[in-house]
């Protein structure tokens, strides 16, 4: 099978554009963009801080346009862009079914206690934890965009019943979900799934004044945002016994660092960022990037 890379060059090659690819595991620093950034004509943004500084300094020398890799696009100052006259667009509903299947698989996983037992059979001990059956339990699912609905799907299957947290979300009959305003009811929840963007607004959604209202023994997933969640909040609400299983796949720092509180959790499962992280996602949403930015240089070409 030829290599994802492999593949997205001869894309590239074949619209005219030279790439170079980004040498890191999650993002660029903002003074690292600084520096590379006005090499380039067009920049597919991670996860790195796209922020006016760095924007700036990008049209100080080549930069035409960006495209955001991916549906969230908190770290893109879209201000900014249309300051500096800066074409620039996402990559969205690419990843509702990649990353609901991941949720999915951390709520049966915390449900379950999947990986207790597999740890204590790597420790050569035959665990039998009691686990709590999903069917017949209230899960919250804050944001019901593409992948907040998807996730709606799949505890539907199971038998859960869904509380939806969305301002913008109005469509009740075909899905069937109780539509609440946030923290309506929360402490009625068995499981909380986060799915929403991240906004000025809702950092921190989960704190300390939200889990003490928590009913004893909920499990928390975030497939969001890290900073959705107040880790030092969340870990307090562990040790309390008030949260009894957490599965994050962000966090606010990202890599976690090694120093994190979170680390001392036996009851968390710790995810890498990686939700929407499968061959098909990355070739279908890489290709729907690579287009947008050259029909972009493309527009910027003939109107030079």
């Amino acid at each position: 099978m030829i290599n994802q890379r492999q593949s997205f060059e001869e894309i590239f090659q074949g619209l005219g554009i030279e790439p170079t690819w980004a040498q890191i595991v999650q993002q660029y620093t903002e003074q690292e963009l600084l520096q590379i950034l006005p090499e380039f004509d067009g920049w597919i943004v991670g996860d790195d801080p796209c922020t006016r500084e760095v924007l700036s300094a990008g049209t100080k020398g080549r930069l035409k346009a960006i495209v955001k890799w991916g549906i969230g696009v908190d770290n893109v100052d879209f201000k900014a862009c249309d300051d500096l006259n800066i074409p620039v667009d996402n990559t969205p509903h690419m990843f509702g079914d990649e990353v609901a299947d991941l949720a999915m698989s951390y709520i049966t996983s915390l449900s379950r206690k999947i990986l207790d037992v597999h740890n204590g059979v790597r420790n050569q001990e035959w665990l039998k934890p009691i686990g709590s059956s999903l069917k017949g339990k209230k899960i919250g699912i804050v944001g019901l965009g593409n992948i907040g609905i998807n996730i709606v799907k799949r505890v539907q299957v199971a038998g859960m019943n869904v509380y939806g947290y969305d301002p913008f979300f109005k469509d009740l009959t075909e899905n069937d979900i109780q539509i609440l305003t946030w923290p309506e009811r929360i402490e009625e929840l068995d499981y909380l799934v986060l799915a929403c963007s991240l906004t000025a607004e809702n950092k921190h959604l989960i704190n300390s004044k939200i889990i003490l209202k928590f009913k004893k023994g909920i499990k928390v997933v975030n497939m969001s945002r890290g900073q959705l969640i107040n880790e030092k909040d969340l870990y307090d609400g562990v040790k309390q016994g008030i949260i009894s299983g957490a599965a994050l796949d962000v966090y606010e720092i990202e890599p976690l660092p090694n120093n994190s509180v979170l680390r001392e959790l036996d009851q968390l499962i710790y995810g890498t960022h990686n939700g929407s992280n499968t061959f098909e996602a990355v070739q279908r949403t890489s290709h729907l990037a690579i287009n947008k930015i050259s029909n972009f240089l493309n527009k910027s070409k003939k109107n030079s």
